[in-house]
């Protein structure tokens, strides 16, 4: 397990001593690697909720709870723009800190987002998970939490994807090992999923069909 909090030693193998220049070029060497398809996804299954009025539920600890707050921000405020007759609504679920601390200290830190997600997801939402690990537990529990309400899940990840990869309709996986490189890609990809999105908002485009999301789980 690859915890949210555990930062690199600042040496991304074992070529010689780290350096600025060196991590801005590990970073250019990464980006080429990007999952172009699986970011192409996420923002499809966006689109979708905003054309059928549903709700996108952001999550993730540590690192992943900013950029998910970020992410909130921007989908909220700036993909459909004042004059857009087509509105997206996105909640990031990092965001209630008494309502996070309560779920933490009564019941258990695992629920903090699963919890939240029980009062408000509904069929064909949108579960949107980051998580640099892919095995928090409490992003885990609330991507099963939306699969059994019906909800489409997708999710933000690095290393090889974790757990959670399997229980996303649609997961994009940055392949690196080095956390804080996977968050720098994270808050790059969300600024692309971002303007994606409020592209094809503001053009009208038809409705976008997400691969494998949404499908019937009995």
């Amino acid at each position: 397990m690859f915890p949210e909090h555990q930062k690199s030693n600042g040496h991304s193998n074992g070529d010689g001593p780290a350096s600025v220049e060196k991590y801005f070029r590990g970073l250019s060497t990464l980006i080429p690697q990007l999952p172009y398809a699986g970011i192409d996804g996420i923002v499809s299954a966006i689109v979708q909720a905003a054309d059928e009025g549903r709700t996108v539920f952001i999550f993730g600890n540590g690192g992943s709870a900013a950029t998910a707050s970020h992410v909130m921000c921007d989908l909220n405020k700036g993909a459909s723009g004042r004059e857009s007759s087509r509105r997206l609504r996105a909640m990031a679920l990092t965001d209630n800190i008494p309502l996070i601390t309560a779920w933490a200290n009564d019941s258990a830190y695992e629920r903090v987002f699963s919890e939240q997600l029980k009062n408000f997801v509904q069929r064909r939402d949108v579960a949107f998970a980051i998580s640099t690990s892919g095995d928090s537990a409490n992003v885990l529990k609330a991507l099963e939490a939306a699969r059994e309400h019906g909800a489409i899940t997708v999710g933000l990840t690095g290393h090889r994807g974790g757990r959670m990869k399997p229980l996303c309709d649609v997961c994009a996986i940055v392949p690196s090992d080095n956390v804080q490189m996977i968050e720098d890609m994270h808050h790059a990809i969300v600024h692309s999923v971002f303007f994606m999105v409020r592209e094809k908002l503001q053009a009208g485009s038809p409705k976008l069909l997400v691969a494998q999301a949404g499908r019937s789980r009995g």
